[in-house]
């Protein structure tokens, strides 16, 4: 009889361990399908979870070869797109409805995590000691800690296989559990044909064309000669824009108070200039963004940083974004990165009571 059970014990242990092995195996075939791809194309759907809203973008991502990314987003909720693109020479962060890009000598995307893009992903989960893999229904689940230095909030993630091992979302969690960010994944395209002239900045460089005095079809000398007409009133102000809220900091440094709050006009509209003085000393810049007639490179020493609704430039000490057609500049030599990030994020809200002067 105690043979019988120490068979039947040997038994179950064996089916225990290929169970597991099996489970492994659908991870595998992910990782080799990556690893063994020269190029690739991703269509997802992300949701970004914020305190009292949730974010949602369209993303589609391209991949050649070590050094070369695509990555257009669009916000659904507004029809901001913007467009993370990597090659030889820098990495950039396209505006397209603004004619600009900023310009980076940056690592990404391979100094952080990221959510949507498969190759970081993989590295993600090789880099986990003891994986685990879960089956649940027809899909399978594994677990792993995720780096993002400019978001310690974002603690691990759960990514879901089907059978075939072809990944199906991916889910990025706080330290208590509590769901930040989840990735639908769409067709994923293996084999797609990419070239290197793809990744290029030139294909994303709108620039006015100005119609040669050859091509200008007049009636008349005089009908040549006409000036654009000057606007008047509110015709101006439409064309124009105007910063109708100046919006403050949620957020904002213990004994540190706004000093001032300056209000100018501008060629496209308004500038707002708050100074804020105390123990961290730091200036928020707002202003109407408009669409340049020429394409518009500007160059930060930083990375690119996602902010729930947009994607911003972050610096040494200096955090730039858009957002509904307002430009953001915020600098302080005082603040640490935490704090800039603290402070940004926090713009949000028309908190006019926040920041009293003092």
């Amino acid at each position: 009889m105690k043979k019988k059970i120490i068979g039947l014990f040997i038994l179950l242990l064996g089916v225990s361990g290929c169970g597991q092995k099996n489970l492994n195996k659908v991870v595998e075939n992910f990782e080799n399908k990556v690893q063994n791809a020269s190029a690739y194309s991703v269509k997802a759907n992300m949701e970004i979870y914020g305190e009292e809203e949730t974010y949602t973008y369209s993303i589609e991502a391209d991949y050649l070869k070590d050094q070369y990314y695509k990555v257009r987003m669009v916000n659904q909720t507004n029809n901001h797109e913007q467009i993370l693109l990597r090659n030889e020479e820098a990495v950039y962060v396209i505006t397209p409805s603004l004619n600009k890009s900023f310009k980076f000598q940056s690592d990404w995307p391979d100094n952080s995590s990221q959510s949507y893009l498969l190759k970081q992903i993989v590295k993600d989960i090789k880099g986990q000691e003891d994986l685990k893999v879960e089956e649940q229904e027809e899909n399978y689940t594994v677990k792993s800690k995720v780096n993002y230095p400019n978001n310690p909030d974002l603690v691990y993630q759960i990514t879901t296989f089907d059978k075939d091992g072809n990944i199906k979302k991916n889910e990025i969690y706080g330290e208590n559990d509590q769901i930040k960010m989840k990735v639908t994944f769409g067709n994923i395209d293996y084999k797609p044909n990419l070239k290197e002239k793809d990744f290029q900045l030139e294909n994303y460089i709108q620039e006015e064309e100005t119609p040669k005095d050859s091509d200008k079809k007049c009636e008349s000398e005089g009908d040549c000669k006409k000036e654009t007409p000057k606007c008047e009133g509110d015709n101006c102000n439409k064309k124009a824009g105007a910063i109708e809220d100046i919006l403050y900091p949620l957020y904002i440094p213990s004994n540190t108070y706004l000093t001032s709050s300056d209000k100018v006009n501008t060629e496209v509209g308004n500038r707002v200039i708050l100074t804020f003085a105390g123990d961290k000393n730091f200036v928020l810049v707002e202003e109407t963004a408009s669409k340049g007639e020429d394409f518009e490179i500007i160059p930060v020493y930083g990375d690119p940083l996602f902010m729930q609704d947009t994607i911003g430039a972050l610096g040494a000490n200096s955090l730039s974004w858009t957002k509904d057609s307002i430009n953001y500049y915020l600098a302080g030599n005082d603040l640490t990165t935490e704090e800039l990030l603290s402070i940004g994020k926090s713009i949000g809200y028309n908190t006019k009571s926040v920041a009293k002067e003092k």
